[in-house]
């Protein structure tokens, strides 16, 4: 497994929350052979664990939380066609061994090194499969739009992971649209629910970055429509909107009131994130007219590392590690 890091087997990629135990590259490793990964896949691992550090991501609230909510990995660029790594055809799902084991070894290392037990360091509530493994690549081969990592600031040419706290999917479900803006209203309806954290969990300069995943025929239609990502956002940002009436009058006056003001309207729109800019967009799956909605913690950020060398190079190829 170490064949493929490409630093100090005992330097630090930081430190993992709750417990801030020291995420070296040989406790990552000891954690990916646990879950079966290949040895190819421990630089993607690595910048996934780095990316979890950052500050902006709040791995502590994530990991001690209630909430439902787990490290989601979505890996772009040359990597993930090297490592072949699921972004088509049951992305989500079952089949394929660099989805599931990256996935489970980023778990392990949560709960090993973290301390993140159900229980202890892990509070939640329910919980949700999506703790098991979480991970999937971006469909960049039929997506009509710039991948996430470029909209991110990263080249074409780039292996990128982004980390983002979310919630499992919420189907969206839409065989009958034809039309694009048919789409973006069904997708709205979605993200309109009064229980997610995106809707009242932020501060400013904190905002939700909820995630939507479209699938592929539905970026075709919405493509096709005219519809870029940015047009996407604003549409988004104004119809996935919900009336204060209808949540509880508790929540309205712990949540929304010192926002809204005591006497707001029961049909003032609340809307699901903050700013148009906030929303990620990515495109995820196989054939089927499905998208997917992923609420957030809230209290969180998307973070994205290149999967790249300790000086911040371009991560060296699958082909020149091997031939080291």
């Amino acid at each position: 497994m170490l064949a493929y890091c490409d630093r100090p087997w005992d330097s630090s990629i930081g430190k993992v929350a709750p417990r801030y135990g020291e995420a070296t590259p040989i406790r990552l490793a000891v954690n990916a052979v646990m879950a079966g990964c290949e040895p190819e896949y421990l630089p993607v691992l690595m910048a996934a664990v780095e990316a979890m550090c950052d500050p902006a991501f709040n791995l502590y609230a994530l990991q001690a939380t209630t909430h439902p909510c787990a490290p989601l990995l979505i890996v772009n660029g040359p990597i993930a066609r090297e490592l072949e790594i699921n972004a088509g055809v049951n992305a989500f799902g079952q089949g394929r061994q660099a989805n599931a084991t990256i996935g489970r070894a980023v778990r392990l290392m949560l709960m090993n090194i973290g301390g993140g037990y159900p229980g202890t360091g892990d509070m939640a509530t329910l919980g949700a499969p999506s703790k098991f493994s979480f991970c999937v690549a971006e469909n960049e081969a039929e997506s009509p739009w710039p991948s996430l990592s470029v909209e991110r600031g990263f080249d074409e040419g780039i292996s990128t992971v982004t980390v983002v706290g979310a919630e499992p999917p919420h189907n969206v479900n839409d065989h009958a649209s034809s039309s694009g803006i048919g789409i973006l209203k069904m997708i709205a309806g979605t993200m309109r629910t009064t229980g997610n954290n995106d809707i009242y969990n932020y501060q400013e300069g904190t905002y939700p970055q909820p995630l939507v995943v479209f699938g592929p025929e539905h970026a075709k239609s919405v493509s096709d429509d005219g519809y870029g990502k940015e047009a996407i956002r604003q549409y988004l940002f104004e119809h996935a909107r919900v009336p204060l009436g209808e949540f509880s009058r508790e929540n309205i006056d712990n949540r929304f009131s010192r926002r809204y003001g005591a006497d707001a309207p029961a049909d003032l729109q609340i809307p699901v994130f903050k700013r148009p800019q906030d929303l990620l967009i990515a495109v995820v799956g196989g054939p089927g007219k499905h998208s997917a909605v992923f609420p957030t913690f809230g209290a969180t950020q998307a973070i994205t590392r290149a999967i790249s060398r300790e000086d911040g190079r371009p991560a060296l190829s699958i082909a020149d590690l091997k031939a080291r």
